[in-house]
C-alpha cells in the first residue's frame, strides 16, 4: 500500500509561499534511515513523521534532507493543519498545537533567549557584511543571532553559504527591527549545515526572535516578516519559558510513496 504525505505550506495563507514541509502519517514504526532517505527525496527543509500513542497523542520527528532536527516549528504548524491540532511528543518536550474557529494555528513552544557572545571567526565576512553593521551577537541553544542596524540591511544580504557553513552552529539568524507598521522584526535564516541554504519561514528560530524582541520593543505580542525570497508572517508571544507561534497553512499537493519502509 502506498504511504501518502500531505505536502503543505505554512505560515502562510496562499500556496507557494511560506515553507512548505511534507507530512507522513504512519501507521506503524519505521527506521531512522527509511526516514532520512524519505527525507531527502521530498527535498523540502523538513519531512514530518507522526506516530499515533495509545494515549491519543502523537510522537512527532523532523528531517531535513541531510539530518534529524530537534525542533522545527513550520512542519508542526503544517502537522497541526493535517491532524486539527494535537499534542506532540519531541526531541524538545511535549509540543501543543490548537486550530483557532477561524483557521489560524497556534503552536507552544519553548523559548529559547539568546546570550550575548563574541562573534565567531569568518561569520561577519561569510554574512558580507561589515564589522560596524553588526549591533550583536547572541547564542541561543543551537543558532547564532546577529543583529544589524535596519531591515533593508536583512532583505539584501548576499551571503556565502559555503563560508557559513563553516561556522559551528545549526543556524545564523539575521535580524532587524521592523520597518513598516504591525511588524516588530525582519529576519532571515540560513542553515547550510542542515542541508538548508535559507530557510523561507522558521518557527523555532521565532522561539529566540520573541525574547530578543521582547528585551528591545518591552512588549511580549509581536509580529515577525522572514524576508525570505517567499516570505512568511509568525506572530510570537511570550509568556514566561515559552513562546506560542501562530500562523496559518495550506495544502499544496498529495504525494504516494511507492518505496515501503525497510
Amino acid at each position: 500500500m502506498p504511504i501518502q504525505l500531505t505536502v503543505v505550506d505554512a505560515f502562510t495563507d496562499r500556496p507557494f509561499s511560506g515553507n512548505p514541509a511534507a507530512i507522513c502519517l504512519l501507521a506503524e514504526p519505521v527506521g531512522d534511515r527509511w526516514m532520512q532517505q524519505v527525507a531527502d527525496e521530498m527535498h523540502l527543509s523538513e519531512t514530518a513523521f507522526l506516530l499515533r500513542r495509545p494515549d491519543g497523542d502523537h510522537d512527532l520527528r523532523w528531517f531535513t534532507p541531510t539530518t534529524e532536527v530537534n525542533l522545527c516549528g513550520h512542519a508542526t504548524l503544517a502537522a497541526a493543519w493535517v491532524l486539527g491540532g494535537g499534542r506532540f511528543h519531541t526531541r524538545s518536550g511535549v509540543l501543543t498545537a490548537t486550530v483557532l474557529d477561524d483557521g489560524f494555528i497556534e503552536l507552544d513552544f519553548p523559548a529559547d533567549p539568546p546570550v550575548p557572545t563574541s562573534i565567531p571567526d569568518g561569520l561577519v565576512a561569510a554574512l558580507g557584511l561589515h564589522v560596524d553593521q553588526v549591533v550583536e551577537v547572541a547564542a541561543g541553544r543551537e543558532d547564532l543571532v546577529v543583529v544589524v542596524p535596519d531591515a533593508d540591511t536583512v532583505r539584501g544580504l548576499t551571503p556565502d553559504i559555503a563560508g557559513l557553513a563553516t561556522v559551528e552552529c545549526r543556524g545564523v539568524i539575521v535580524t532587524a527591527a521592523g520597518d513598516r507598521p504591525g511588524v516588530d522584526c525582519v529576519s532571515r535564516i540560513f542553515a547550510p549545515r542542515t542541508g538548508i541554504d535559507e530557510d523561507p519561514a522558521t518557527g523555532s528560530a521565532h522561539c529566540t526572535l520573541a525574547p530578543l524582541w521582547a528585551s528591545r520593543t518591552g512588549r511580549t505580542v509581536l509580529t515577525g516578516v522572514q524576508a525570505s525570497r517567499r516570505g512568511a508572517t509568525i506572530t510570537m508571544r511570550l509568556d514566561g519559558d515559552r513562546v506560542v507561534l501562530g500562523g496559518r497553512a495550506c495544502r499544496v499537493a498529495e504525494v504516494a510513496l511507492l518505496a515501503e519502509p525497510v
